[in-house]
């Protein structure tokens, strides 16, 4: 088991808000002289009820990242805790409405902040980190041109791809493909969460009509139509599946339900990754933990799910060569 847990690892679906540990936001929220208790446990961690209210103690907790030192702070917490699970690179999805409202100045001040830290990260901890824009969906397609609007102004070696993030039961995929085409047109590479809460119509829906469509978050829902399995596995778009967070939230009763292994069989791209890791009580070192004790996966499993999401991975070229060395199994 140890040489599973020490392998490095390749993250792909990290929300950037959501990586932040409670103690990080409780020390903030202490700072601002602002009241957060009805958001944590009596042991410090976040509290909720079900996914609608978790996005309600997601938004309570940014809320206290108020400008681009805080968000430059948050990188820095967040390089932290994947180094500790030995995560050599990860992207990370960040919102313009949470930096700056949409307004394309203001992110580029917040942006600036977090790349920043960013690359002083890498150096302190060894994590490579790359960003991508996302807007959210039950703020509406409106809000979600602003944000495309940002991720098109800062396109380019770090800022890499656009995808959509929220409630997926809010509107449809096709409402916002005039931000993913705005993206797509500056460069931006092309990723959506989809499959998670609807069922498998709602991953196609992705795939025909967002165009360009390389990855989507989650998308363990099309496990139960082997036509768009089949779709997936030909057209080979990458899911970047969060198997603890499906079975925190309820998509999935447990583990060993979990089709993670039935999608990697048809041969549907699969990585692992870890969502909203403290929001769901989970590292990377414990899904790779739990997913081998589950499935009886090896090594050789998890260094392939690795190489899969560096293959993925919406990074340069010289990025991916680079992190492909650290892959590599030491002699």
């Amino acid at each position: 088991m140890a040489r599973i847990l020490d392998l490095p690892k390749v993250e792909l679906h990290l929300h950037f808000e959501g990586a932040a540990p409670p103690a990080f936001i409780r020390g903030l929220a202490q700072e601002k002289k602002t009241d957060l208790s009805k958001i944590f446990r009596a042991d410090g961690s976040y509290a909720y009820r079900d996914f609608v209210h978790f996005l309600s103690v997601y938004e309570a907790a940014t809320s206290v990242l108020k400008g681009p030192e805080d968000f430059a702070r948050l990188c820095t917490a967040l390089m932290e805790e994947s180094a500790k699970d030995g995560v050599v690179y990860s992207e990370t999805f960040v919102s313009p409405d949470f930096c700056g409202g949409g307004d394309v100045g203001a992110w580029k001040e917040y942006l600036h902040a977090i790349r920043e830290a960013a690359e002083a990260g890498e150096k302190t901890y060894g994590v490579t980190l790359r960003g991508i824009v996302t807007c959210i969906r039950h703020f509406g397609p409106d809000k979600a041109k602003a944000a495309a609007r940002c991720a098109a102004e800062t396109a380019g070696d770090w800022i890499t791809g656009f995808g959509m993030g929220g409630d997926e039961n809010m509107g449809e995929q096709g409402d916002f493909a005039y931000s993913f085409d705005m993206a797509a047109e500056a460069g931006l590479r092309l990723t959506t969460h989809a499959g998670e809460w609807r069922g498998p119509r709602e991953v196609e829906n992705a795939v025909t009509d967002l165009r360009g469509m390389e990855r989507i978050g989650h998308g363990v829902r099309a496990i139960e139509d082997p036509r768009l399995c089949d779709i997936l596995a030909e057209r080979e778009i990458t899911l970047e599946v969060c198997p603890g967070s499906n079975v925190f939230l309820g998509v999935y009763p447990s583990l060993d339900k979990h089709p993670i292994q039935q999608l990697r069989a048809r041969g549907v791209k699969v990585t692992v990754s870890t969502d909203d890791p403290p929001f769901f009580h989970t590292t990377l070192r414990k899904e790779y933990e739990r997913l081998a004790k589950t499935f009886r996966w090896g090594a050789d499993i998890f260094q392939d799910l690795n190489r899969t999401a560096l293959d993925a991975a919406f990074c340069d070229a010289a990025t991916k060569e680079a992190i492909k060395k650290k892959l590599e199994p030491a002699p």
